[in-house]
């Protein structure tokens, strides 16, 4: 798996919330974005049945058809609505439908990696990994995840494939970031112990840690703090700002962009295999496309962690 990944959780929309369907970007202004990223050798994209409300699959899948990029590797998911009216969930029927829309849509006969979006407290377990083997023994799924998940859930992820005779998870994949460092403490531990992936989004916590929401000034147009606040409001603290503010200076001190650092930092984590990055722009790419290269020790992981709450 490559270490840096293009998420497509801004095509056509905000992430899987219906509301804001058409706020993020253009057919066109994607296509810019993939194009410029499969030129810069990321050739893995993460999308999600849900995103933009089925924009990103279909944004995704259009590119495919008009670039035939040789040697894409696709990565989608499931659990939320796809549109209004649509169920939600990881039955087993439910699974196997959004599976097949998807690989219409994104014009592939195998979908490399898929995963859950997040547990689903109405369906066994057992049920939805069954499902999952089913379609990976169809040929029609490649390697399975799970996403938004605790510890407990991985094992028993684990557990069941054991028990069952189902091939075991791949990978996960969580929120985690500087400012999101929970899954630390106990998932990539888990994660390392068992031998499965972890891949990280949302390494710069919303676009929080590249600096541009300041005290006291205007959000910019277009932003997450605009279009989808809620999940971020527990960063407007005078601490969190100061922090943000020391971690600039770090990143202007090593000659590189904050976004490029702070993907760098999750990147450096023991047992981050790779991190979905989300670019808006080709200009906000190349400035994130350093954290590859900047390798930080356990040292400066930890002096770039001190400040922050």
């Amino acid at each position: 798996m490559p270490r840096l990944i293009l998420g497509g959780g801004n095509f056509g929309g905000v992430g899987s919330d219906l509301s804001v369907v058409g706020s993020g970007e253009s057919e066109e202004q994607a296509f810019a974005v993939m194009d410029a990223a499969w030129e810069r050798g990321i050739d893995c994209i993460d999308t999600a049945s849900s995103y933009g409300g089925g924009a990103s699959e279909r944004f995704i899948g259009r590119w495919r058809a008009e670039r035939r990029p040789e040697g894409l590797i696709l990565s989608s998911k499931v659990f939320h609505p796809r549109f209004e009216g649509d169920d939600r969930g990881l039955a087993r029927g439910r699974v196997r439908r959004v599976v097949r829309d998807s690989l219409e849509v994104l014009g592939v006969d195998r979908i490399d990696l898929y995963l859950t979006h997040e547990p689903d407290p109405r369906t066994p377990l057992e049920e939805t990994l069954g499902a999952l083997d089913e379609l990976r023994a169809e040929g029609l799924i490649g390697a399975v995840g799970v996403s938004n998940v605790e510890a407990d859930y991985v094992l028993e992820c684990l557990r069941i494939a054991d028990e069952r005779g189902y091939a075991r998870i791949a990978c996960v994949q969580n929120e985690y970031s500087l400012l999101a460092p929970d899954t630390d403490r106990e998932v990539l531990g888990l994660c390392i112990r068992h031998d499965v992936g972890f891949v990280a989004f949302s390494p710069l916590a919303g676009g929080w840690l590249t600096g541009k929401y300041r005290t006291g000034e205007s959000y910019p147009e277009g932003s997450r703090m605009t279009l989808r606040p809620d999940p971020y409001t527990q960063y407007l603290r005078p601490e969190v700002f100061a922090a943000i503010a020391a971690f600039g200076r770090s990143a202007e001190e090593r000659g590189v962009s904050p976004a490029a650092l702070a993907i760098a930092w999750v990147l450096s984590r023991p047992g981050v295999t790779a991190a979905v990055i989300g670019p808006r722009t080709p200009k906000q790419l190349e400035e994130a496309l350093p954290a590859v290269g900047l390798g930080l020790t356990t040292r400066e992981c930890a002096e770039l962690r001190e400040p922050f709450p």
